[in-house]
Parts: structure tokens; sequence; C-alpha cells
């Protein structure tokens, strides 16, 4: 709440959940660093990057700056975790594009797939992976370019550079889903937005079988560690 009310206090606006309904995109990071959803504090943070019409990107890096000064006055050590994939384009239906009777399933189904929905999804991501891999899939191909360039920017704490970007500009280069890096872009803004850091790790990998470009970085503060009250 400390959080919510800090964020507002800067003209940004969020909606609060106390039921939130959380995916693969918060859950699975979790489980690989502490082993859990509820091993340590966690306060989830939900970007839209799917559902259109979509925010410019500014508006996530504006969210994460607003959302790092108020963690600062928690007191506290906070861990900024940004998860989704770079530059891909899976064969996710677009309501504005798809005809009435997947509209209706999509609003119908919402985001409660049964067992045997959640299986015909994945199946053909399958089959869209592998013609990928295979250069015969009718999806937009991965552009290892232009994730180094976001990891570029990333690593050069050029975040201002986010306000030029478009949702238009992310979808053509990139495909319709890299719009998932915009918790990306927030995590970063979060990390800067109590001074510079530095990037100490990074990996990429564009992974056709998986319909992304892979990444994962690791930054941190260069700012004094004060002891924090746990």
């Amino acid at each position: 709440m400390a959080i919510v009310r800090g964020v507002l206090d800067v003209d940004v606006d969020v909606a609060y959940s106390e039921a939130m309904y959380v995916d693969h995109g918060f859950s699975q990071p979790l489980e690989l660093l502490f082993g859990g959803l509820d091993r340590v504090p966690v306060v989830p943070v939900f970007i839209n990057s799917v559902a259109e019409p979509l925010g410019p990107p500014r508006r996530a890096r504006h969210l994460g700056d607003a959302v790092g000064r108020a963690a600062a006055r928690l007191g506290r050590r906070v861990l900024y975790l940004g998860s989704g994939g770079l530059s891909h384009d899976p064969p996710v239906p677009r309501i504005n594009e798809a005809p009435p009777e997947v509209v209706a399933r999509l609003i119908s189904e919402g985001r409660r797939l049964t067992p045997a929905q959640r299986a015909k999804r994945e199946q053909r991501a399958i089959r869209a992976g592998r013609d990928l891999a295979a250069g015969t899939a009718r999806i937009k191909p991965l552009n290892p370019e232009w994730d180094r360039n976001l990891l570029d920017v990333f690593a050069a704490n050029r975040l201002a550079e986010v306000d030029d970007w478009n949702t238009e500009w992310f979808a053509e280069h990139a495909g319709h889903s890299s719009h998932e890096v915009r918790t990306w872009i927030a995590a970063y803004a979060a990390l800067a937005a109590t001074g510079p850091y530095e990037v100490t790790s990074r990996f990429y990998e564009a992974v056709p079988e998986w319909i992304a470009g892979f990444a994962v970085t690791h930054a941190r503060s260069l700012n004094t560690v004060p002891e924090y009250t746990r």
C-alpha cells in the first residue's frame, strides 16, 4: 500500500487489487530464484503488454521510476524483477483482428483456461516454434539486432531514449509480443530512480524454437547500500 500511495502521489495512475491473478511471468522467476512465490515479501506489478490499445512505452518508464522512488522510502533492500520475452511474435489472436467467434471465446475464457484449452494453445505454440526454427513460419522472425540494442540501452542507462519509442515501432521490428519488455523498462527505471547502476552480467540468445529472443541481465545500484531493516 505504501508503494501504491507513493506512485499515486507523483501523478502516476495505478489500480490496486487484493486478489490479483498472476501468471508464469510472475511465478517462474520467483520459483527459480527463491523456490516459491511466498518465500520473500513480493509486490507484483502488472504492466499490460498484450491487450490493445497500449499506452506509449514511456509510461512504463514513468511507472518504474515512481515505484523505485516509493520503494526507496521503505527502508528495505529491494530486488526489482522484469520478466518477459524480447523480440517475439507468437500465434496469439488479437481481439481487434480476430473473427467474432474467436473474440467471444477470448472474452468468455478469460485468463483461466481449462486443461484442454491450455493443452491446445501449447501445442499451437510448439508447432509455431518448430516452423520458425525451420524457416517456414508465417509469424514475424526474431530480431537479434533489436534485442541487443535494447540491452545496450539498459546497460548504458540510456532510459530516456524510451520516451521516443512507440508501440508501432515495437510491433514492426520485434513482433506484437515484444511489448513484454515494458516490464524490463520499468524494472530498470525503478533501479535508476535512486541513482546510477551498473549491469554486472548479461546473456542473450535468439531461440526460435521458443519463439523468443531470450536474455538475462543483472544490475546493481552504485549507491552506498545502507543497513536496511529486514
